[in-house]
């Protein structure tokens, strides 16, 4: 990792987060592009596709200029922790087709961050979600998961090439494409297998994109200047803060500072579960020492583990709290019940110094039910009158969405 937070705010003068493990080699170099530039190591792709996708990126230089001023906050990062795994440099460039660097990008088929990861992949890669975070949209957890599992592809294939496509469209359906050519008697390799479009267009975008990252002006693009130092540092915090207090004290706008802290779901962080925030290198000198003087109270909100399933009403009323409060800061739909257990954010009382414990801040679910309706009783058959039979309608199939892309 490129910083190491410490475990609480010393007393006295604030010390600055530390940056560890950087290579004075690779640092030496002043423009990020030029490092990226000079780890690409994957055999180039040479079609018609990449060249569609050269000229799409060419024809949207607003969109390009967006795209990379946003990555510029993370990829000194990425290109760090891909170095330091001996990983083609190409990698580094995966966010810019995955979610065009939003590390809020969330898909129609649920798979979130700059990576995204869906839920259950998350999961095998030890992302935690749950209501406070979603560590699916953490710049540095993410980074660390998806670069475990691309090489995980790779090693289970042997060639980076399949390991993309198994990450656009699933290890399995990867492994069944090789399966179905080798009985053919046909060739496996990365271009020679059958696949959905969405996967076939995968790597010719990212071609496209490094072919532009190699020479912007053929394509009449310029990229932003990007120093080679790092965007963010690492600092810790010792109890539970606002979100809009931690912005306040680090000098940064609510968007700034969400953006290098994506992964909070709700206005306060707990430092049980979060004891980290990024921030950027000045910013950070100014909130451990904003963060070290502060003496009002930190957090306005605190966390309740209802005692039995309830009703969104009756827990409002146990809290103190407008219902309508407690459900919009809860995100709880209409007509659903609160099952035991369910962990809800409500206000914190204004002496109270009591922060939100381990075992919630990592565990804490909201478990919903569908509120029992009660049917209205079926009136009786008139007398003398025999109710018409149903006649059988055969099977019921299940419609499967053949759109929706395969989990990773």
């Amino acid at each position: 990792s490129i910083i190491e937070p410490a475990a609480t705010v010393p007393p006295g003068p604030p010390a600055i987060a530390r940056r560890l493990d950087l290579d004075p080699e690779a640092t030496a170099r002043r423009d990020l592009w030029e490092r990226v530039k000079s780890g690409f190591a994957m055999s180039d792709l040479d079609s018609d596709l990449v060249r569609k996708w050269e000229a799409w990126y060419s024809s949207r230089p607003d969109y390009v200029e967006r795209m990379t001023q946003r990555g510029g906050r993370y990829l000194f990062h990425i290109i760090e922790e891909v170095e330091s795994r001996g990983m083609p440099s190409e990698l580094a460039l995966l966010p810019f087709i995955e979610s065009a660097f939003n590390p809020q990008a969330l898909s129609v088929a649920r798979a979130s961050g700059m990576w995204q990861f869906m839920p259950a992949t998350g999961k095998d890669f030890e992302l935690k979600q749950n209501v406070f975070r979603d560590d699916r949209r953490d710049v540095l957890a993410s980074t660390r998961a998806a670069l475990d599992y691309l090489q995980v592809l790779q090693k289970n294939f042997g060639d980076w090439q399949l390991a993309l496509a198994a990450y656009n469209w699933g290890q399995g359906n990867v492994q069944r494409a090789i399966a179905k050519n080798q009985r053919a008697g046909l060739p496996s390799g990365y271009e020679s297998l059958s696949m959905p479009d969405e996967t076939r267009n995968y790597l010719p975008k990212l071609q496209a994109v490094k072919n532009i990252v190699m020479r912007p002006q053929s394509f009449g693009l310029s990229l932003p200047e990007l120093h080679n130092h790092p965007f963010f540092l690492s600092v810790p915090i010792d109890r539970d803060i606002d979100v809009s207090l931690a912005a306040r004290l680090a000098g940064l706008s609510l968007e700034d500072f969400q953006a290098l802290n994506p992964q909070l779901n709700k206005p306060v962080i707990l430092a049980a579960g979060t004891p980290r925030l990024l921030l950027p290198y000045d910013n950070a000198n100014r909130f451990i020492r904003e963060w070290a003087d502060f003496r009002g109270p930190a957090a306005s909100w605190t966390a309740w583990v209802t005692p039995k399933s309830m009703k969104p009403a009756e827990a409002a009323k146990l809290v103190g709290m407008p219902e309508a409060k407690l459900r919009e800061v809860n995100r709880i739909p209409a007509r659903m019940i609160l099952k035991a257990g369910s962990t809800l954010l409500i206000p914190r009382a204004a002496h109270s110094t009591k922060d939100v414990t381990l075992e919630v801040a990592q565990n804490g679910i909201l478990a919903l039910a569908p509120e029992a309706v009660k049917k209205p009783a079926k009136k009786g058959a008139a007398k003398g009158k025999t109710p018409p039979k149903t006649k059988p309608t055969g099977k019921v199939r299940m419609a499967q969405d053949a759109s929706r892309p395969a989990p990773r």
